[in-house]
């Protein structure tokens, strides 16, 4: 077996400098690990492209959506993806999977710890903010889906994960 790029050795690095228990995929330039976040488990996929000197960083999760509402999930997942900068949201209708994909190309073979940190905590982040609203979708019975509304939905803050050090400070 071939060994690991100097890309994915650097992509293990920064998962073992964070503590992050991950495996190689044999064969593949990947590695795969899962976590808990807050609404869901994210099962998280870093994918090395050593041609092009780019890292894929691939989060995702379970949701089986019937027939009758994929139409609002997808909806949910276009409008939220007009709100983002970085990455974007999918929904595998094969697998059934709500899928968040963030990539970025180095200037170097060593990829920059701190870059790779940040693109798996944003990974995690958007796939536990938006699972609590495909749940809405999931959960809402059928006789008022024609009353869903997919852009007032998104308003809804009651539904956000709390964010880390975003306590009220005593005045």
């Amino acid at each position: 077996m071939k060994p690991p790029s100097l890309q994915l050795t650097s992509v293990s690095d920064a998962f073992n400098e964070q503590g992050w228990h991950h495996e190689q995929v044999a064969g593949r330039e990947v590695i795969t690990t899962a976590f808990e976040a807050h609404h869901t488990r994210v099962h998280l996929f870093a994918q090395v492209f050593t041609q092009l000197n780019a890292l894929s960083i691939v989060g995702e999760t379970s949701m089986d959506i019937d027939e009758l509402r994929q139409p609002l999930l997808l909806e949910l997942l276009h409008r939220a993806n007009k709100q983002m900068n970085l990455g974007g949201l999918e929904y595998d209708l094969d697998r059934r999977r709500v899928v968040f994909r963030i990539t970025n190309i180095f200037e170097r073979e060593k990829y920059d710890a701190d870059i790779v940190s940040t693109m798996v905590h944003c990974t995690i982040a958007e796939v536990d903010r938006i699972t609590p609203y495909c749940s809405v979708i999931a959960q809402t019975p059928d006789d008022l889906l024609d009353d869903l509304n997919i852009e007032r939905l998104l308003l809804r803050q009651d539904l956000l994960p709390p964010v880390p050090g975003d306590e009220e400070m005593p005045i």
